[in-house]
């Protein structure tokens, strides 16, 4: 009976008070739940008003002192169907991903080549040629479309979605390339290596062996691409005139804003469902792209 009083008594005094508890599930609160509800409430409150001002009626759009702006008393589907059959934008929908998809497979294909290159041919100056692609990406496009326009212009490619796709890869290949240098570093070079003792030839390496390793680092590279590309909006204001031919981006503020009238309904439609395709392209892939940025390639 004493041995099991005292070993009662030692479990209660190692046993952590109420107040401490308390204390703990409060820091808990303060240090984790509340700054993350915070960063989801910031980050998910414009697609919320995005969302809220698609199905809004203009009564409850302009009249802000009769209705609750942040809930929608008559819910209608006028805006949407203005934007989908009284303009162009399934049209600027489909030019849109033509030339995303189209700058992302160019810029993939020259990027991983620089890369691979430039990581593993270690020819003389091959770290500076790197870090010069990687200083190209610094520079500010609102510079270079001036010349790049001329260029467009000589080979005859204005108002041509060819022209954007063609122009894109001049911003994305230097960032892809450097992010692909990278990503060849974590992939042991005693495989290529070993390769090479068996007689393959470095192009046989690349495809074989080095690729379905950086699969990660492709996908990253390629997310990337595609959302610069998708949302990328001076040289698509700069190089497509026609109505017919732009972009989302460029289309949804030329083409929705008449002078000083603001079709708001329309215009966050259009934001809403031209951010959609971006959103699933990073759901579909996001364990690939986290698996590239913490790094890695398990031997």
């Amino acid at each position: 009976m004493t041995d099991t009083a005292a070993q009662s008594t030692v479990a209660d005094a190692k046993a952590p008070p109420d107040t401490m508890a308390w204390d703990s599930g409060l820091r808990r609160l303060m240090m984790i739940y509340l700054p993350l509800g915070c960063f989801v409430l910031i980050l998910l409150f414009p697609f919320y008003w995005m969302a809220i001002t698609s199905f809004k009626p203009n009564a409850e759009l302009m009249n802000y002192r009769d209705n609750n702006p942040f809930w929608i008393s008559s819910p209608t589907l006028a805006h949407i169907k203005h934007l989908l059959f009284n303009t162009a934008y399934p049209q600027w929908l489909k030019t849109t991903m033509l030339v995303a998809i189209g700058s992302t497979t160019l810029s993939l294909i020259a990027s991983t080549l620089a890369a691979y290159a430039i990581e593993r041919l270690r020819f003389r100056g091959s770290p500076y040629v790197g870090l010069g692609i990687y200083l190209a990406y610094l520079v500010p496009p609102s510079i270079l479309f001036i010349p790049l326009a001329t260029v467009v212009v000589q080979f005859g490619l204005f108002d041509s979605p060819l022209a954007l796709i063609l122009v894109y890869p001049t911003f994305l290949v230097p960032f892809c390339t450097w992010l692909l240098i990278g990503y060849f570093k974590s992939i042991p070079y005693e495989l290529e290596e070993c390769a090479l003792v068996d007689g393959a030839t470095r192009l046989q390496i690349l495809r074989r062996i080095t690729l379905p390793l950086a699969v990660p680092g492709l996908i990253s590279a390629g997310i990337f691409s595609f959302t610069l590309s998708w949302n990328e909006f001076i040289y698509a204001l700069a190089f497509i005139q026609s109505g017919a031919n732009k972009t989302v981006p460029v289309a949804i503020l030329t083409e929705l804003v008449t002078g000083d009238v603001y079709q708001w309904g329309a215009l966050m439609a259009g934001s809403l469902l031209g951010s959609l395709p971006v959103a699933i392209f990073y759901s579909l892939f996001v364990d690939y792209y986290v698996s590239s940025l913490t790094g890695a390639v398990k031997e």
